[in-house]
Protein backbone atom coordinates (compact mmCIF):
# COMPACT_ATOMS: atom_id res chain seq x y z
CA UNK A 1 0.00 0.00 0.00
CA UNK A 2 1.25 3.30 -0.79
CA UNK A 3 2.54 5.59 2.41
CA UNK A 4 2.21 8.67 2.80
CA UNK A 5 5.13 10.37 3.90
CA UNK A 6 3.89 13.46 5.18
CA UNK A 7 1.35 11.48 7.52
CA UNK A 8 4.46 9.58 8.41
CA UNK A 9 6.43 12.58 9.15
CA UNK A 10 3.52 14.28 11.57
CA UNK A 11 3.09 10.65 13.13
CA UNK A 12 6.86 10.38 13.92
CA UNK A 13 6.61 14.07 15.00
CA UNK A 14 4.11 13.61 17.40
CA UNK A 15 5.88 10.69 18.83
CA UNK A 16 8.91 12.07 19.71
CA UNK A 17 6.92 15.36 21.13
CA UNK A 18 5.06 13.10 23.21
CA UNK A 19 8.03 10.67 24.39
CA UNK A 20 9.92 13.83 25.58
CA UNK A 21 6.95 15.43 27.35
CA UNK A 22 6.39 11.94 29.22
CA UNK A 23 10.38 12.47 30.36
CA UNK A 24 9.84 16.17 31.27
CA UNK A 25 6.91 15.82 33.38
CA UNK A 26 7.52 12.75 34.86
CA UNK A 27 7.36 14.32 37.92
CA UNK A 28 3.89 14.57 37.49
CA UNK A 29 2.74 11.53 35.42
CA UNK A 30 4.78 9.00 37.98
CA UNK A 31 2.76 10.16 41.38
CA UNK A 32 -0.71 9.95 38.72
CA UNK A 33 0.34 6.19 37.80
CA UNK A 34 1.10 4.75 40.99
CA UNK A 35 -1.98 6.52 42.66
CA UNK A 36 -4.27 5.29 39.77
CA UNK A 37 -2.67 1.63 40.41
CA UNK A 38 -3.06 2.28 44.27
CA UNK A 39 -6.98 2.74 43.70
CA UNK A 40 -7.21 -0.48 40.91
CA UNK A 41 -5.60 -2.55 43.83
CA UNK A 42 -8.12 -1.41 46.56
CA UNK A 43 -11.22 -0.22 45.09
CA UNK A 44 -12.55 -3.92 45.42
CA UNK A 45 -12.38 -3.25 49.18
CA UNK A 46 -13.65 0.02 48.94
CA UNK A 47 -16.74 -1.59 47.01
CA UNK A 48 -17.62 -4.43 49.38
CA UNK A 49 -17.17 -1.91 52.39
CA UNK A 50 -20.04 0.56 50.65
CA UNK A 51 -22.38 -2.79 50.34
CA UNK A 52 -22.07 -2.82 54.00
CA UNK A 53 -23.34 0.48 54.46
CA UNK A 54 -20.01 2.42 54.97
CA UNK A 55 -19.58 5.40 52.74
CA UNK A 56 -16.86 5.44 50.28
CA UNK A 57 -15.33 8.37 52.15
CA UNK A 58 -14.77 6.77 55.44
CA UNK A 59 -13.70 3.29 53.54
CA UNK A 60 -11.26 4.59 51.78
CA UNK A 61 -9.89 6.66 54.68
CA UNK A 62 -9.74 3.89 56.96
CA UNK A 63 -8.35 1.40 54.76
CA UNK A 64 -5.20 4.53 53.71
CA UNK A 65 -4.50 4.66 57.05
CA UNK A 66 -4.74 0.50 58.26
CA UNK A 67 -2.25 0.24 55.53
CA UNK A 68 0.30 3.40 56.30
CA UNK A 69 0.17 2.08 59.95
CA UNK A 70 0.96 -1.50 58.68
CA UNK A 71 3.87 0.00 56.92
CA UNK A 72 5.20 2.31 59.71
CA UNK A 73 4.94 -1.08 62.46
CA UNK A 74 6.72 -3.25 59.99
CA UNK A 75 9.30 -0.72 59.23
CA UNK A 76 9.53 0.23 62.81
CA UNK A 77 9.64 -3.20 64.40
CA UNK A 78 12.57 -4.25 61.66
CA UNK A 79 14.40 -0.99 62.12
CA UNK A 80 17.04 -2.07 64.16
CA UNK A 81 17.94 -4.87 61.86
CA UNK A 82 17.46 -3.00 58.95
CA UNK A 83 19.77 -0.54 60.49
CA UNK A 84 22.67 -3.32 60.83
CA UNK A 85 22.43 -4.16 57.60
CA UNK A 86 22.97 -1.09 56.47
CA UNK A 87 25.84 -0.98 58.58
CA UNK A 88 27.26 -3.90 57.49
CA UNK A 89 27.32 -3.32 53.44
CA UNK A 90 30.53 -0.55 53.26
CA UNK A 91 32.90 -3.87 55.27
CA UNK A 92 31.17 -6.69 53.11
CA UNK A 93 32.00 -5.03 50.36
CA UNK A 94 35.99 -4.35 51.49
CA UNK A 95 36.43 -7.77 52.96
CA UNK A 96 34.87 -9.18 49.52
CA UNK A 97 37.29 -6.96 47.28
CA UNK A 98 40.22 -7.85 49.69
CA UNK A 99 39.36 -11.51 49.65
CA UNK A 100 39.69 -10.98 45.49
CA UNK A 101 42.78 -9.35 45.64
CA UNK A 102 44.39 -11.99 48.26
CA UNK A 103 43.40 -14.44 46.17
CA UNK A 104 44.67 -12.93 42.80
CA UNK A 105 48.16 -12.34 44.61
CA UNK A 106 48.34 -15.58 45.74
CA UNK A 107 46.99 -17.64 42.61
CA UNK A 108 48.93 -15.56 40.48
CA UNK A 109 47.18 -14.33 37.35
CA UNK A 110 48.08 -15.37 33.66
CA UNK A 111 46.42 -11.73 32.39
CA UNK A 112 48.99 -10.38 34.82
CA UNK A 113 51.68 -12.42 33.36
CA UNK A 114 50.95 -11.00 29.70
CA UNK A 115 50.87 -7.17 31.44
CA UNK A 116 54.32 -7.14 32.81
CA UNK A 117 56.07 -9.35 29.11
CA UNK A 118 54.22 -6.35 26.99
CA UNK A 119 55.42 -3.50 28.94
CA UNK A 120 58.88 -4.40 29.23
CA UNK A 121 58.45 -4.85 25.04
CA UNK A 122 56.99 -1.45 25.25
CA UNK A 123 60.23 0.13 27.42
CA UNK A 124 62.54 -2.02 24.99
CA UNK A 125 60.96 -0.75 22.05
CA UNK A 126 60.77 2.85 23.23
CA UNK A 127 64.83 3.40 24.39
CA UNK A 128 66.01 6.05 26.51
CA UNK A 129 63.38 8.60 27.61
CA UNK A 130 64.06 12.40 26.83
CA UNK A 131 65.56 13.94 29.56
CA UNK A 132 65.08 17.57 28.40
CA UNK A 133 62.25 19.92 30.20
CA UNK A 134 63.41 22.85 29.98
CA UNK A 135 60.45 25.07 29.57
CA UNK A 136 58.32 22.82 30.70
CA UNK A 137 54.99 23.42 33.60
CA UNK A 138 54.46 21.41 35.96
CA UNK A 139 50.79 21.03 35.97
CA UNK A 140 48.86 19.48 39.84
CA UNK A 141 45.32 18.72 39.92
CA UNK A 142 44.23 19.26 43.46
CA UNK A 143 40.71 16.82 44.17
CA UNK A 144 37.89 18.82 44.91
CA UNK A 145 37.10 19.41 48.82
CA UNK A 146 34.05 17.10 49.91
CA UNK A 147 31.53 20.10 51.38
CA UNK A 148 29.23 18.76 53.42
CA UNK A 149 26.96 21.24 53.80
CA UNK A 150 25.89 20.65 50.18
CA UNK A 151 25.93 17.06 50.53
CA UNK A 152 23.78 17.64 53.46
CA UNK A 153 21.54 19.73 51.37
CA UNK A 154 21.25 18.01 48.12
CA UNK A 155 19.79 14.69 50.39
CA UNK A 156 17.53 16.55 52.34
CA UNK A 157 15.72 18.61 49.19
CA UNK A 158 16.01 14.62 47.80
CA UNK A 159 14.09 13.41 51.09
CA UNK A 160 11.39 16.06 50.57
CA UNK A 161 10.48 16.11 47.18
CA UNK A 162 10.25 12.03 47.83
CA UNK A 163 7.83 12.44 50.85
CA UNK A 164 5.77 15.17 48.38
CA UNK A 165 5.53 12.52 46.05
CA UNK A 166 4.30 10.01 48.02
CA UNK A 167 2.02 12.17 49.53
CA UNK A 168 0.36 13.12 46.02
CA UNK A 169 0.55 9.21 45.68
CA UNK A 170 -1.77 8.52 48.62
CA UNK A 171 -4.41 11.87 48.67
CA UNK A 172 -4.59 11.05 44.61
CA UNK A 173 -5.55 7.13 45.16
CA UNK A 174 -7.65 8.45 48.15
CA UNK A 175 -10.14 11.18 45.41
CA UNK A 176 -9.83 8.37 42.97
CA UNK A 177 -11.36 5.61 45.46
CA UNK A 178 -14.26 8.28 46.64
CA UNK A 179 -15.07 9.11 43.12
CA UNK A 180 -16.14 5.58 42.64
CA UNK A 181 -17.61 5.77 38.71
CA UNK A 182 -17.35 9.35 38.62
CA UNK A 183 -14.80 9.66 35.95
CA UNK A 184 -15.56 6.23 34.19
CA UNK A 185 -19.45 8.12 34.11
CA UNK A 186 -17.43 11.25 32.82
CA UNK A 187 -15.32 8.93 30.04
CA UNK A 188 -18.81 7.36 28.45
CA UNK A 189 -20.47 10.89 28.10
CA UNK A 190 -17.81 12.36 26.41
CA UNK A 191 -17.05 9.69 24.17
CA UNK A 192 -20.04 10.45 21.74
CA UNK A 193 -23.34 10.62 21.22
CA UNK A 194 -24.01 7.34 19.86
CA UNK A 195 -24.43 4.30 21.85
CA UNK A 196 -22.14 2.11 19.77
CA UNK A 197 -19.21 4.48 20.73
CA UNK A 198 -20.29 4.13 24.87
CA UNK A 199 -20.58 0.73 24.52
CA UNK A 200 -16.91 0.64 23.11
CA UNK A 201 -16.15 2.83 25.31
CA UNK A 202 -17.23 1.20 28.63
CA UNK A 203 -16.35 -2.54 27.38
CA UNK A 204 -12.19 -0.61 27.06
CA UNK A 205 -12.91 0.67 30.70
CA UNK A 206 -14.37 -2.54 32.27
CA UNK A 207 -11.40 -4.40 30.31
CA UNK A 208 -8.69 -2.26 31.42
CA UNK A 209 -9.77 -2.47 35.24
CA UNK A 210 -10.14 -6.32 35.53
CA UNK A 211 -6.89 -6.81 33.82
CA UNK A 212 -4.95 -4.61 36.11
CA UNK A 213 -6.63 -5.99 39.11
CA UNK A 214 -5.17 -9.38 37.63
CA UNK A 215 -2.27 -7.92 37.15
CA UNK A 216 -1.77 -6.61 41.08
CA UNK A 217 -3.10 -9.47 42.49
CA UNK A 218 -0.74 -11.96 40.58
CA UNK A 219 2.18 -9.11 41.20
CA UNK A 220 1.02 -9.15 44.60
CA UNK A 221 0.71 -13.13 45.20
CA UNK A 222 4.17 -14.03 43.39
CA UNK A 223 6.22 -11.51 45.58
CA UNK A 224 4.55 -12.83 48.93
CA UNK A 225 5.97 -16.25 47.45
CA UNK A 226 9.21 -14.66 47.00
CA UNK A 227 9.53 -13.09 50.59
CA UNK A 228 8.60 -16.18 52.05
CA UNK A 229 10.71 -18.55 49.90
CA UNK A 230 13.58 -16.01 50.60
CA UNK A 231 13.36 -15.90 54.37
CA UNK A 232 13.14 -19.47 55.17
CA UNK A 233 15.90 -20.48 52.60
CA UNK A 234 18.59 -17.45 54.40
CA UNK A 235 17.12 -18.74 58.01
CA UNK A 236 17.60 -22.52 57.24
CA UNK A 237 21.79 -21.24 55.72
CA UNK A 238 21.92 -19.42 58.83
CA UNK A 239 22.54 -15.57 57.52
CA UNK A 240 21.00 -13.38 59.83
CA UNK A 241 18.23 -10.59 59.72
CA UNK A 242 16.20 -13.11 56.88
CA UNK A 243 13.25 -11.91 57.78
CA UNK A 244 14.51 -8.87 56.40
CA UNK A 245 15.99 -10.20 53.84
CA UNK A 246 12.42 -11.95 52.79
CA UNK A 247 10.59 -8.68 53.01
CA UNK A 248 13.29 -6.96 50.63
CA UNK A 249 12.80 -9.51 48.19
CA UNK A 250 8.98 -9.26 48.08
CA UNK A 251 9.40 -5.60 47.30
CA UNK A 252 12.45 -5.96 44.86
CA UNK A 253 10.59 -8.59 42.99
CA UNK A 254 8.15 -5.78 41.86
CA UNK A 255 10.87 -3.96 40.00
CA UNK A 256 11.14 -7.11 36.84
CA UNK A 257 14.52 -7.98 36.08
CA UNK A 258 16.65 -5.48 38.12
CA UNK A 259 15.29 -6.96 41.84
CA UNK A 260 16.02 -10.16 41.52
CA UNK A 261 19.87 -9.29 40.56
CA UNK A 262 20.16 -6.16 43.26
CA UNK A 263 18.88 -8.84 46.04
CA UNK A 264 20.73 -11.09 45.10
CA UNK A 265 24.45 -9.41 45.05
CA UNK A 266 23.49 -7.66 47.81
CA UNK A 267 23.00 -10.38 50.21
CA UNK A 268 26.11 -12.11 48.77
CA UNK A 269 27.90 -9.41 49.70
CA UNK A 270 26.36 -9.64 53.27
CA UNK A 271 26.76 -13.08 53.34
CA UNK A 272 30.46 -12.45 52.55
CA UNK A 273 30.59 -10.29 55.59
CA UNK A 274 28.91 -12.96 58.36
CA UNK A 275 30.68 -15.90 56.99
CA UNK A 276 34.04 -14.52 55.63
CA UNK A 277 33.89 -17.39 52.41
CA UNK A 278 33.07 -17.11 48.81
CA UNK A 279 31.41 -20.18 48.83
CA UNK A 280 28.92 -19.29 51.46
CA UNK A 281 28.60 -15.80 49.76
CA UNK A 282 27.81 -17.64 46.29
CA UNK A 283 25.38 -19.96 48.43
CA UNK A 284 23.26 -17.09 49.95
CA UNK A 285 23.03 -15.25 46.77
CA UNK A 286 22.61 -17.99 44.52
CA UNK A 287 19.25 -19.47 46.81
CA UNK A 288 18.22 -16.15 46.27
CA UNK A 289 18.63 -15.92 43.02
CA UNK A 290 17.14 -19.79 41.77
CA UNK A 291 14.37 -18.51 43.69
CA UNK A 292 13.26 -15.67 41.98
CA UNK A 293 14.47 -18.05 38.86
CA UNK A 294 11.83 -20.17 39.55
CA UNK A 295 9.19 -18.32 40.45
CA UNK A 296 9.92 -15.70 37.96
CA UNK A 297 9.53 -18.57 35.37
CA UNK A 298 7.07 -20.86 36.10
CA UNK A 299 4.49 -19.05 38.39
CA UNK A 300 4.66 -15.35 37.09
CA UNK A 301 4.74 -16.18 33.80
CA UNK A 302 1.62 -18.49 33.53
CA UNK A 303 -0.45 -15.85 35.80
CA UNK A 304 0.22 -13.05 33.98
CA UNK A 305 -0.54 -14.83 30.39
CA UNK A 306 -4.06 -15.73 32.29
CA UNK A 307 -4.47 -11.89 33.59
CA UNK A 308 -3.12 -9.86 30.89
CA UNK A 309 -3.12 -11.82 27.93
CA UNK A 310 -0.01 -10.09 26.47
CA UNK A 311 2.56 -10.72 24.47
CA UNK A 312 6.21 -12.00 26.13
CA UNK A 313 8.29 -9.80 23.21
CA UNK A 314 6.03 -6.58 23.18
CA UNK A 315 5.88 -6.62 26.75
CA UNK A 316 9.99 -7.06 27.30
CA UNK A 317 9.85 -4.61 24.62
CA UNK A 318 8.02 -1.99 26.44
CA UNK A 319 9.91 -3.02 29.77
CA UNK A 320 13.15 -1.40 28.19
CA UNK A 321 11.46 1.56 26.82
CA UNK A 322 9.91 2.52 29.86
CA UNK A 323 13.05 1.69 31.89
CA UNK A 324 14.89 3.67 30.25
CA UNK A 325 12.35 6.70 30.13
CA UNK A 326 11.55 6.26 33.60
CA UNK A 327 14.15 4.69 35.25
CA UNK A 328 13.04 2.10 37.98
CA UNK A 329 9.37 3.53 37.86
CA UNK A 330 9.46 2.76 34.34
CA UNK A 331 10.09 -1.38 35.17
CA UNK A 332 7.59 -1.00 37.63
CA UNK A 333 4.41 0.99 35.83
CA UNK A 334 5.84 -0.30 32.20
CA UNK A 335 2.90 -3.76 32.28
CA UNK A 336 0.05 -1.71 33.31
CA UNK A 337 0.72 1.19 31.22
CA UNK A 338 1.09 -1.30 27.66
CA UNK A 339 -2.44 -2.95 29.45
CA UNK A 340 -3.74 -0.06 29.04
CA UNK A 341 -2.49 1.07 25.62
CA UNK A 342 -3.67 -2.50 24.50
CA UNK A 343 -6.95 -2.38 25.47
CA UNK A 344 -7.44 0.99 23.76
CA UNK A 345 -6.01 -0.08 20.53
CA UNK A 346 -8.26 -3.37 20.64
CA UNK A 347 -11.16 -0.87 19.98
CA UNK A 348 -9.92 1.38 17.59
CA UNK A 349 -10.02 0.91 14.01
CA UNK A 350 -6.48 2.29 13.02
CA UNK A 351 -5.13 1.05 15.99
CA UNK A 352 -6.36 -2.43 15.91
CA UNK A 353 -2.38 -4.19 14.11
CA UNK A 354 -0.98 -2.38 17.17
CA UNK A 355 -2.96 -3.92 19.54
CA UNK A 356 -2.64 -7.38 17.52
CA UNK A 357 1.13 -6.95 17.96
CA UNK A 358 1.12 -6.57 21.97
CA UNK A 359 -1.73 -9.64 22.17
CA UNK A 360 -0.34 -13.26 22.73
Amino acid sequence: MPVSVRNLSMVLLASFAGLYVLYWAKAVFIPFMLGLLASYALSPLVNWAETKGVPRSVGAGVLLLAILGAMGTTAYSLSDEAGKLVDSMPAAAQKFTDALKNRRTAQGSTLDTVQKAATQIEQATQGAPATNTRGAMRVVIEPTRFNIKDYLWSGTIGLIALLGQFTAVVFLAYFLMVSGDTFRRKLVRLAGPSLSTKKITLEALDEITGQIQRYLQVQLLTSAIVGVLTGVALAFIGLENAAVWGIVAAVLNLVPYVGSLVTAGASALVGFLQFGSLNMALLVGGASLVIHTVVGNLITPWLTSRASRMNPVAVFAGLLAWGWLWGVWGLLLGIPILMIFKAVCDRVEDLKPVGEFLGS
